[in-house]
């Protein structure tokens, strides 16, 4: 995981439009991003409509939510259309982003033990610093954790 206080790492990856996104496009703005493992699997799609179900009180503040998996872009555009998700879902097959943010790591299931997306979230301030890392949270709660601590931060 990267640390509180970390210049976050520059990605360029497409969104589920087929629209690059990049890091800069936020400067000047605090942000989240969160990465998840896989479209469409029971976890991924509780965060993910956390995310949509509080998604009128991030923007409220000015804050986007940008998820990222190594999810195809038309996989991405299917989990949005399907749940109507209102956020940005970013492909990144290749693991740029994932690895740059650390969390590409081992995981282990049911005594198994292979490589995977840690589900983790961030708060990256205006100047492109992480401000808060929220490391293997909890899909049913990473929305409103996030959501608490940008409300406490005022």
């Amino acid at each position: 995981m990267l640390t509180v206080g970390t210049k976050a790492p520059d990605f360029a990856l497409p969104d589920q439009n087929g629209q690059t996104v990049r890091l800069n496009d936020f400067a000047g703005k605090k942000f989240v991003l969160y990465f998840y493992p896989r479209d469409n699997t029971p976890g991924c799609t509780r965060q993910a409509q956390g995310f949509a179900q509080h998604f009128a009180e991030y923007e409220a503040m000015g804050v986007p939510v940008i998820g990222i998996s190594k999810d195809s872009v038309a996989s991405h555009c299917k989990f949005a259309q399907k749940y109507e998700l209102p956020l940005i879902l970013l492909s990144d097959p290749e693991l740029q982003a994932i690895r740059a943010y650390d969390v590409w790591q081992e995981k282990k299931q049911y005594g198994k033990v292979s490589m995977g997306v840690v589900r983790t979230s961030y708060v990256i301030d205006e100047n492109g610093v992480i401000e808060k890392v929220n490391a293997k949270v909890k899909p049913d709660l990473n929305a409103e954790l996030v959501l608490a601590y940008l409300k406490q931060k005022g």
